[in-house]
């Protein structure tokens, strides 16, 4: 099964996120995601099986205990690949507790011999994939007020022409208490 471990983001600012990329889509064209699927990866597992996925839940017990919410400080926008086929992203401050949420989970990954993709952790979620952004300003944009996301998730993963659907199998809540 495709997995990913991440971040949801709460509620208030999956709206106002939504209400920004509305704003976004009037103005480049792509395959903008749906709100549903907002979320900020901590760790892409990709391919695993069932003993990986529960090793997995195991490792997010771990990294989560007697961590506080995350913070979500919107940081403006990024791509990854070219201007003419690029995923458009929000980026997220580096916030220390963040950062380091991210660190642990990969450490309990790795205790646990979990295969995940090594790329640095850069936080962000992705607004629109296949986008196609023109040398014409940005609308201005409002961006999500800075709020705290307070659960983890394991997801599993399911392609299809339409997109991603995210189901998921784990939630850890950060909280802060033993």
């Amino acid at each position: 099964m495709r997995t990913f471990i991440a971040l949801e983001p709460p509620p208030d600012f999956v709206d106002e996120l939504a209400a920004c990329s509305r704003q976004l889509a009037g103005a480049v064209p792509g395959r903008f995601m749906k709100r549903a699927t907002y979320h900020v990866t901590l760790a892409f597992l990709g391919e695993i099986d069932e003993g990986e996925a529960r090793r997995a839940m195991d490792a997010l017990d771990a990294a989560c205990a007697d961590r506080p919410p995350a913070p979500l400080v919107p940081d403006g926008l990024g791509t990854f690949g070219k201007s003419r086929d690029a995923t458009l992203w929000l980026g997220l401050a580096r916030a220390t507790s963040l950062m380091d949420l991210a660190e642990r989970v990969r450490e309990e990954l790795d205790a646990r011999q979990i295969p995940y993709d090594r790329k640095a952790f850069r936080p962000h979620i992705t607004l629109a994939r296949r986008a196609r952004i023109g040398r014409d300003a940005l609308p201005d944009l409002a961006f999500p007020t800075p709020a705290k996301a307070s659960a983890v998730t394991l997801f599993r993963s399911f392609l299809d022409e339409t997109g991603a659907t995210y189901k998921p199998l784990y939630t850890v809540a950060l909280d802060g208490r033993a």
